[in-house]
């Protein structure tokens, strides 16, 4: 009896683990991870140049999840939140099986990818730590380490083909 209870336990903690573990298989092609993620973050970092961070994420009119979200974060905090997702996103940058638009594999097996991608990952720290000290200067200085760390890879990886794969 005390087998059977010490087998059914098992059983069970085994089912219960492999429910619990996450997936590594992609849902988004690089693309769409970027324009998605990237794409719309870093350009509220390099909105700071421009803009009053102060000023970002006003109240929009009219209707829809959109307008009727809006003003929730503000200020700082949407710096603060484009910073993190930037930072976080360069582990998805790192995830095997992820394919480019255009099908090829994303090359994380390039000896500089995994170095573009650290870049990407300091730039976003600096502005994060920037935007919690609500140090405007300091931050629009920064979106020269994220532009640099979007260059790299895009000089290399987007721009010159075939696109993605050198």
């Amino acid at each position: 009896m005390r087998v059977f209870t010490v087998v059914c336990a098992l059983f069970v903690l085994t089912i219960a683990s492999a429910a619990q573990a996450p997936t590594q298989k992609p849902v988004g092609s690089l693309a769409q991870v970027m324009r998605g993620i990237l794409f719309p973050n870093s350009n509220i970092l390099f909105d700071v140049q421009s803009k009053d961070p102060d000023t970002f994420g006003k109240k929009e009119e009219g209707s829809g999840a959109s307008a009727s979200f809006s003003g929730i974060y503000t200020g700082w905090q949407v710096v603060e939140n484009a910073a993190i997702a930037l930072n976080e996103s360069a582990r998805l940058l790192m995830v095997p099986g992820r394919t480019c638009e255009n099908g090829r594999p994303v090359p994380v097996n390039q000896k500089d990818w995994a170095p573009f991608v650290e870049d990407l990952r300091k730039a976003s720290q600096a502005m994060l730590k920037a935007a919690q000290a609500k140090n405007r200067d300091l931050a629009s200085e920064t979106t020269n380490d994220v532009a640099g760390a979007c260059e790299n890879c895009h000089t290399k990886y987007r721009d010159a083909p075939p696109r993605c794969t050198p």
